[in-house]
C-alpha cells in the first residue's frame, strides 16, 4: 500500500505529527498564558477574585464544552473528507457545524439559572459567591463564541492548516490580555472592574477567533477551492451524521468537565487557604493541560485523514507517535513543577496590592504540584488516545467509559472523602490522580483492541469517484 499523498513526511512519524501539532500547542500555549495572566491579575487584585474565578470559570466551561465538542467535530469530518479526496465535503460539514453552534446559543443561555443554583448551593463564602455569580453570568452571555470558534476552526485543523488557527487564537488571546490589564485594574480612563472586567475581556476576545476565521472562510480564495459560499446551506443528512458522531463526543466532554467541576466546587468547603491553593494549582496546571490538548487534536486530525483513506495501520502508528510526544512534553513540564514550585506559586502571591502570602499557600501548593507532575504523565494517554479514538469515530465508547469513570469513581469518591469522612484537599487531589490512572488504563486497552479501525464515519458521503493521486496535498497545502 502506497504512502498517503497528503503528507510530505513519513506516514505516522514524528515530523508529520509535529507539523500538525506544534501550531496547536502554540495556540493552546498562548491560551494558557492568557489564562495564567488573567488568574495572576485577579490574584493581585483580590484573594476573593481568584477564589471565585476558577470555580465559576469551570462551571461556565461545563455548560459550554459539550456544544463546543459537538460543533468542533467538524474537524474529524473535514479530516476524513480530505483523506477521501472530497473538497466540497469539507465545506458542507463545516457549514452544518456552524449552524449547530448558532442553534446552541439559546440552550446555553437557558442554562444560566441552573448554574446560579449550583453556585448558590456550593457552600462557598458569601463574598466569594457574589464574585462567582458575576463572573459566571457574563461569561454565559457570550457563550456562543466558543462553539462557533470550534466549528470554523475544524475546517482548518482538519486539513492540517493549523498555522491559520494558531494565528487566530493568538490574536484572540492578545486582545484578552490587553483588555484584562485595562478592565481589571482600570487603565486608560476605564474604571477598575476586577472580576467583572476579566469576564468582559474574555467575552469580547472570544469573538475575535471566529470572526477572523470566518472572513477567511468566505473569502474568494477559499471559496474557489472549496465552494464555501455555495455549500453554506442546511444539509439534513450530513448534519445528522455530524450529530450522530459528534454528540457522544460532546456528552463525554461535558460529563467529564462536570465531574471535575464538582471536585473544584467541593474544595471550597475546605477553607480559604485550601481553596486558594487548589485554584492556583489548577491555574498552573493549564500550562500542562492545554498544550497537551493540542497534541490530542493533532492525533484526531491525522487519524481522521488516514481513516478517510482506509489506512488504519498509519492511523495507529500516528496515534502512538502522538502519545510518545505527549509523554515527553508532560515529563519536561512535570520536572519543572517538582524543581521550581515557588517560582510558579510566586506569580500569584507577589503582585502589587495582593494579599495572598506565599508562606500560607506554599505548604499545600507544593504537594499539589507534585501530584500534578505525576498525573500529567498519565493524562497524556487520556487526552491523546481518546482524541485518536474520536478521530476514528469511536465516540460512543469514549462517552460511556468516561461517564462510568467520572460518575462511578471520581464524583462518589470525592463526596465520600470530603463530605462523608472530612478529608482535606491533599486526599481529594490524590483520589483525582487515581481516577486519571484508571482512565488511562481503559483508553490504552480500547485503542489496542483495534475495534475503532472498522468504523465508517462518512458512509454514503464518500465521493463515488476517487480523486487523482496528490489531490489531497493540494487541499492541505497552500
Amino acid at each position: 500500500m502506497s504512502s498517503p499523498s497528503f503528507s510530505p513526511h513519513a506516514p505516522g512519524g514524528y515530523r508529520e505529527l509535529l507539523t500538525v501539532a506544534y501550531p496547536l500547542m502554540i495556540s493552546m500555549g498562548s491560551f494558557t498564558l492568557m489564562q495564567f495572566v488573567d488568574r495572576m491579575f485577579l490574584a493581585w487584585y483580590s484573594p476573593v477574585a481568584i477564589q471565585a474565578a476558577v470555580p465559576a470559570g469551570i462551571l461556565h466551561f461545563t455548560f459550554v464544552c459539550g456544544f463546543m465538542a459537538l460543533a468542533g467535530y467538524s474537524n474529524m469530518f473535514v479530516a476524513q473528507f480530505i483523506g477521501a479526496g472530497d473538497p466540497t465535503g469539507c465545506s458542507r460539514a463545516t457549514a452544518q457545524s456552524i449552524f449547530v453552534a448558532i442553534l446552541s446559543w439559546p440552550i446555553m443561555l437557558a442554562l444560566i439559572p441552573l448554574g446560579e443554583w449550583t453556585l448558590v448551593h456550593s457552600g462557598h463564602e458569601p463574598e466569594v459567591l457574589e464574585q462567582e455569580l458575576i463572573y459566571f453570568r457574563i461569561l454565559m452571555l457570550g457563550s456562543v463564541a466558543t462553539p462557533l470558534g470550534a466549528a470554523i476552526s475544524g475546517f482548518y485543523t482538519g486539513r492540517s492548516r493549523t498555522l491559520t488557527t494558531m494565528t487566530a487564537t493568538i490574536a484572540s488571546n492578545v486582545v484578552n490580555l490587553i483588555l484584562d490589564y485595562v478592565l481589571i485594574f482600570g487603565h486608560f480612563g476605564f474604571p477598575a472592574m476586577g472580576i467583572r472586567g476579566a469576564a468582559w475581556a474574555s467575552v469580547i476576545a472570544a469573538f475575535v477567533l471566529p470572526a477572523y476565521l470566518l472572513v477567511l472562510y468566505f473569502g474568494p480564495s477559499t471559496h474557489r477551492q472549496f465552494g464555501t459560499r455555495s455549500t453554506f446551506r442546511w444539509d439534513t443528512a450530513l448534519c445528522w451524521r455530524l450529530v450522530r458522531f459528534g454528540t457522544p463526543s460532546g456528552v463525554h466532554l461535558a460529563l467529564d468537565v462536570a465531574s471535575f467541576a464538582i471536585f473544584v466546587l467541593l474544595t471550597g468547603r475546605m477553607g480559604a487557604v485550601a481553596l486558594a491553593a487548589s485554584n492556583i494549582a489548577l491555574s498552573i496546571n493549564m500550562l500542562t493541560f492545554l498544550p497537551l490538548i493540542g497534541i490530542g487534536i493533532a492525533a484526531s486530525t491525522v487519524v481522521g485523514q488516514y481513516q478517510g483513506r482506509k489506512q488504519s495501520h498509519y492511523a495507529e502508528k500516528a496515534s502512538w507517535t502522538a502519545f510518545r510526544i505527549g509523554v515527553i512534553y508532560m515529563g519536561v513540564i512535570g520536572v519543572t513543577y517538582v524543581l521550581f514550585p515557588k517560582f510558579y506559586l510566586g506569580f500569584f502571591t507577589e503582585g502589587v496590592g495582593g494579599s495572598l502570602a506565599l508562606e500560607d499557600i506554599y505548604p499545600v501548593g507544593r504537594i499539589l504540584m507534585l501530584i500534578m507532575a505525576l498525573w500529567g504523565l498519565v493524562d497524556s494517554a487520556n487526552l491523546v488516545l481518546s482524541g485518536a479514538l474520536k478521530g476514528a469515530g469511536d465516540t460512543r465508547f469514549v462517552m460511556w467509559f468516561s461517564f462510568a469513570m467520572a460518575w462511578g469513581v471520581l464524583v462518589p469518591g470525592q463526596l465520600i472523602l470530603i463530605i462523608g469522612l472530612g478529608y482535606g484537599v491533599i486526599m481529594a487531589w490524590s483520589w483525582t490522580a487515581f481516577y486519571i490512572f484508571l482512565m488511562a488504563v481503559g483508553f490504552i486497552w480500547r485503542f489496542r483492541s483495534g475495534r475503532w479501525k472498522s468504523i465508517d464515519m462518512l458512509g454514503g458521503e464518500r465521493p463515488i469517484e476517487p480523486k487523482r493521486p496528490g489531490a489531497e496535498a493540494m487541499l492541505v497545502v497552500d
